[in-house]
């Protein structure tokens, strides 16, 4: 699809949701990129990570969110932030991935709050994830519980970048040499702790800025 078109489609869904979206999330859109346009190099990102507990968006919970501010080509660790999300059910077999037991959650945060927290951290700025899909199904999933509507914002994915320059390139792609530490180790970038959100969006930030130097 082209970037047109998704253009096209996001500026539909977000009339659509336009009466009962909240306020916040109005507020968002507005501010947001036009996202009818392929994100320049200097524009300002958000890089964004989620650790859930489990795969499905319809039966999963989001337990932690990171992100890292990217502006003018350059990391802000100073506004980089993880939240601890407060529980609504146990994280089961997931601690095994994340290591975030259910006794790490109890003093954690509203989701609303933390929504709240990540809208006023993206306004602006495009979102940037690695194998963006299960994320924003996540984030979709919490903005309809508190926000009356889906996310709904610009966002560009690493996985699909990097995938993209490897087909131009004529390269194989070989199954999970897309994944978050693989790409990185292709990028001579360092290995990081896997699964925790705020160290993946900052792996994640590191190697958008290192595929766009090439």
């Amino acid at each position: 699809m082209s970037v047109f078109c998704q253009a096209l489609r996001l500026q539909f869904k977000r009339y659509q949701y336009r009466r009962r979206a909240a306020r916040a999330l109005r507020d968002c859109w507005q501010l947001s990129p036009p996202c009818w346009q392929s994100p320049a190099r200097d524009a300002a990102y958000l890089a964004i990570d989620l650790e859930m507990t489990s795969l499905d968006p319809n039966t999963g919970e989001v337990v932690s969110i990171g992100w890292v501010p990217i502006t003018h080509c350059e990391i802000d660790l100073s506004a980089a932030r993880h939240h601890l999300l407060r529980a609504e059910s146990l994280v089961g077999e997931s601690a095994v991935i994340h290591q975030l037991r259910d006794c790490d959650r109890v003093d954690g945060e509203p989701p609303a709050e933390v929504l709240q927290a990540l809208l006023k951290a993206a306004s602006g700025r495009v979102l940037l994830f690695h194998c963006a899909e299960l994320d924003i199904a996540f984030l979709n999933a919490l903005c309809q519980t508190h926000l009356a509507a889906p996310l709904l914002l610009p966002y560009v994915d690493t996985l699909q970048i990097e995938h993209g320059r490897r087909e131009r390139a004529h390269q194989p792609v070989r199954n999970g040499e897309l994944r978050l530490a693989d790409c990185r180790e292709h990028y001579h970038l360092p290995a990081y702790p896997a699964h925790n959100a705020l160290s993946d969006a900052l792996a994640t930030a590191e190697l958008f800025l290192a595929i766009k130097s090439r």
